[in-house]
């Protein structure tokens, strides 16, 4: 089918299409067209990778907003949303408006109600809803791009729930749903009334295959040699191999630290392959890493980038990873090292995938991989306009494995698709999620409502999906979120907090029991207890003096620290706790012991085994918060704890949420106003990674940590000391540097910020600005064979 035959499109996109080469339709889009893609009929296309799933949203998404609609575009990652976003961007040449959103899941994000095509993720699309954006009921499409991630215990459930209400809402609402391995695509378009693309096409061949002793064979019934040359390994021979071809390759292995120490050694074979621009480029680009983190893993990182290589996994910072990425698809880099996380949809196309790991570690041994996670890592190999054929390489150490992985792998196809929203915390939290945004006001609405899901289509079990939703009302009846009237449900106030907020029930009721708790305990006056809307417990006091947020009163009851309140948030299943290794157990119980008074709740014994250990394993990525909080270097955390710099920030970005969480309950709760400024200044300070003191100057654009404690250093303690202190104090205390300096005073409100005959005052400012404590989880952290970047997280 040519281009120019599409019904419904914007003319400007089919002369931007001729423009780009593209005069005719592959076999699966002219498919998707016949179907009625472009005449608002909802369409499954399970179609290979590079097969065109982008086109296809893109006939759908315009011809929707050319008949007067409005597009959704829902991704799984945050990456790719910026990806798709800036694809998108062309589209404003013919007047069509795109906007993106990822974050922030407490805003209803009403300018997106002027966008013709917005792209987010799931999880906001999700919490959109759930604060009520008026602009979803003008929806007229919806694209889910890999929707087999429905299959995921994590973010599947608020895919599949966010598609069920979304269709509620629009009941002639067209969803086109894209993956390039779904096992079951008839289910999933039974599932959601649309027909079916399912075809195996591809613009370019990809050959799968296994590698052993010199041989690499293909699904095919070809052969060629990839000899091995001396002790070198696998990987290396057919990284080589493919280098010599002018090709890159991606390698996934298992593990984060597999993932770095097969970049260091196969950035080697790629040094004999850069000429000196391409070396002067790569110097730059690891630059440009450094810059990101002063963390040793960005030094890694950097040092492996210089001679062609790279590695990429959860622990590396989102700046890294973006960096790797876009460097690799330039082909500036010509291998990656990776954790599966690489194959989640972001566009890093190469000649030749290696799965060189094709087991895991699962928490009790070494587990294959599912055939649908392999698929996704093939994929990755060859894209159309960049390399003329694609290969997939598996890599066997014996026979038996050769003849294994062809059958599991190669020949296999991907696992059936299966809704994993009986897990009791995502039952849990979009049961409270339905009823508190109004889509259920009845046992039997919600009945009604679950009916609609991929759950009950699959469900053979009698009474379970009945069963499963009156145990999540049980329990959120019992902490007092929904109110059950004979079968009338209603959220509670506290309820649509906690669901507006986007966290797990469970989470709130620990917040709050420990809230409650450490404001009881630690009252020195007789509070009057009252119940709330909600049917909490709380603790009254006057509380008139908003500015502060502190009460008459409210000195009675001391404000807690940010220890125990980093402890208690990091005891709820929304925070990702560090584990303990060995030795950490006695450390740990050594540090609750000496500041046991700090805690928010009772502590279980330590004869509760199993109770005890999380509790420790709590305190001690809250102790990783403290430190950020205290000002240690990030080298000396991720070092100390064996951790990534995108795992620390990730830390950090949890903790803020959960503590406006917590901010936003303890006022629901009307519990003393010490309480909430505790909780404010324990997340501002984990937000700006600085101690109490320097919260005023931080508040200043463009002064960040390190720069507010040295001009605290230099006796500039507030706002109004930059406007008012000599400016040669203030140079000096930021390294003689004219324009930052500027730039400050002006964020300050400084009439006068012009540093122009300036000089840097040197006597005001100290050698050492400080601000490093030294203390008991500072110390170098001990060896472990469990440390953990060698966790299969990823």
């Amino acid at each position: 089918m040519k281009t120019a035959d599409v019904p419904g499109i914007p003319a400007p996109f089919v002369e931007q299409l001729h423009d780009d080469g593209i005069e005719e339709l592959y076999p699966p889009q002219a498919q998707a067209v016949e179907a009625g893609i472009t005449e608002g009929d909802s369409v499954v296309a399970s179609i290979p990778t590079a097969s065109g799933k982008t086109l296809i949203a893109t006939l759908a998404m315009l011809s929707a907003v050319e008949r007067g609609g409005k597009a959704l575009y829902i991704v799984p990652l945050r990456a790719l949303a910026s990806e798709k976003k800036a694809e998108f961007e062309a589209f404003e040449e013919f007047g069509v408006s795109v906007g993106v959103s990822t974050g922030n899941y407490e805003s209803e994000g009403g300018w997106l109600g002027e966008k013709d095509i917005v792209v987010a993720t799931s999880e906001k699309v999700d919490s959109l809803v759930r604060n009520g954006a008026s602009w979803i009921s003008d929806l007229t499409c919806v694209v889910a791009d890999e929707v087999h991630l429905i299959d995921d215990r994590h973010r599947g459930p608020t895919l599949e729930v966010t598609l069920a209400k979304l269709r509620q809402v629009n009941p002639s609402l067209q969803v086109v749903a894209l993956s390039a391995t779904v096992g079951n695509a008839g289910d999933i378009a039974d599932w959601l009334d649309a027909d079916l693309i399912d075809d195996d096409w591809r613009p370019i061949d990809l050959r799968k295959g296994v590698h052993y002793g010199n041989k690499l064979s293909f699904d095919d019934g070809t052969e060629r040699e990839v000899r091995i040359q001396g002790n070198e390994k696998q990987e290396s021979a057919l990284l080589r191999d493919i280098l010599e071809d002018g090709g890159s390759s991606l390698v996934f292995v298992n593990s984060r630290r597999n993932a770095e120490a097969a970049a260091r050694r196969l950035s080697e074979e790629v040094k004999p392959f850069l000429n000196p621009a391409e070396e002067e480029d790569l110097a730059d680009l690891a630059d440009d890493i450094r810059d990101v983190s002063d963390s040793d893993t960005s030094d890694d990182l950097a040092e492996v980038v210089e001679r062609g290589g790279a590695f990429h996994h959860a622990g590396l910072a989102r700046e890294h990873r973006a960096l790797v990425e876009d460097a690799f698809r330039d082909r500036k880099l010509r291998v990656i090292c990776a954790t599966p996380t690489l194959a989640a949809g972001v566009n890093t196309p190469s000649r030749r995938v290696i799965v060189r790991d094709w087991r895991r570690y699962d928490g009790s041994g070494m587990a294959p991989l599912s055939v649908l996670e392999v698929h996704q890592m093939m994929g990755r190999a060859g894209r159309p306009g960049r390399d003329p054929y694609g290969e997939a390489v598996l890599l066997a150490s014996n026979h038996d494995d050769r003849e294994e992985l062809f059958d599991r792998y190669v020949y296999a196809e991907p696992e059936p698709v299966r809704s994993k929203l009986a897990a009791e915390p995502a039952m849990r939290t979009h049961v409270l999620a339905t009823i508190a945004s109004g889509f259920a006001r009845t046992r039997d609405e919600l009945l009604g409502f679950l009916e609609r899901t991929l759950y009950a289509e699959q469900s053979t079990e009698e009474g379970r999906l009945e069963n499963s939703a009156d145990q999540m009302l049980d329990y959120l009846v019992r902490n007092g979120f929904v109110e059950n009237d004979d079968g009338d449900l209603s959220a509670t106030n506290v309820g649509h907090t906690v669901s507006q907020l986007y966290l797990d029930p469970m989470s709130a009721a620990t917040i709050i029991d420990g809230l409650r708790a450490y404001a009881k305990q630690n009252s020195k006056s007789d509070y009057q207890a009252t119940e709330s809307a909600a049917g909490f417990q709380t603790y009254s006091v006057d509380t008139s003096d908003e500015d502060t947020g502190e009460a008459e009163g409210d000195t009675k009851v001391p404000k807690p620290t940010a220890l125990g309140l980093y402890q208690l948030i990091s005891r709820t299943p929304d925070m990702y706790e560090l584990y303990l290794k060995s030795g950490d157990r006695e450390q740990y119980s050594e540090v609750f012991y000496e500041r046991e008074t700090e805690f928010l709740g009772s502590a279980p014994s330590e004869y509760e085994e199993h109770r005890w250990e999380d509790w420790l394993s709590a305190l001690k990525t809250a102790r990783l918060l403290e430190d950020w909080a205290d000002e240690i270097d990030e080298a000396r955390i991720t070092e100390t704890y064996e951790v990534g710099p995108g795992d620390l920030r990730g830390k950090v970005e949890t903790a803020q949420w959960l503590l406006g969480a917590a901010e936003r309950v303890a006022g629901e709760l009307n519990l003393p106003g010490t309480v909430t400024v505790g909780v404010r200044d324990a997340k501002k300070r984990v937000e700006d990674g600085v101690r109490e003191e320097l919260l005023e100057l931080v508040s200043v654009r463009g002064v960040g940590r390190k720069r507010a404690r040295q001009l605290y250093a230099a006796g500039i303690e507030t706002p109004a000391d930059l406007r008012n202190v000599e400016k040669g104090v203030v140079l000096a205390a930021l390294d003689g540097r004219r324009k930052t300096a500027e730039n400050i005073l002006e964020n300050a409100g400084r009439e006068d910020p012009s540093m122009e005959d300036v000089r840097a005052d040197a006597s005001a400012v100290p050698d050492d600005p400080g601000g490093d404590r030294e203390d008991e989880s500072t110390t170098e952290a001990q060896e472990s064979d469990q440390s953990q970047t060698s966790l299969g997280d990823f």
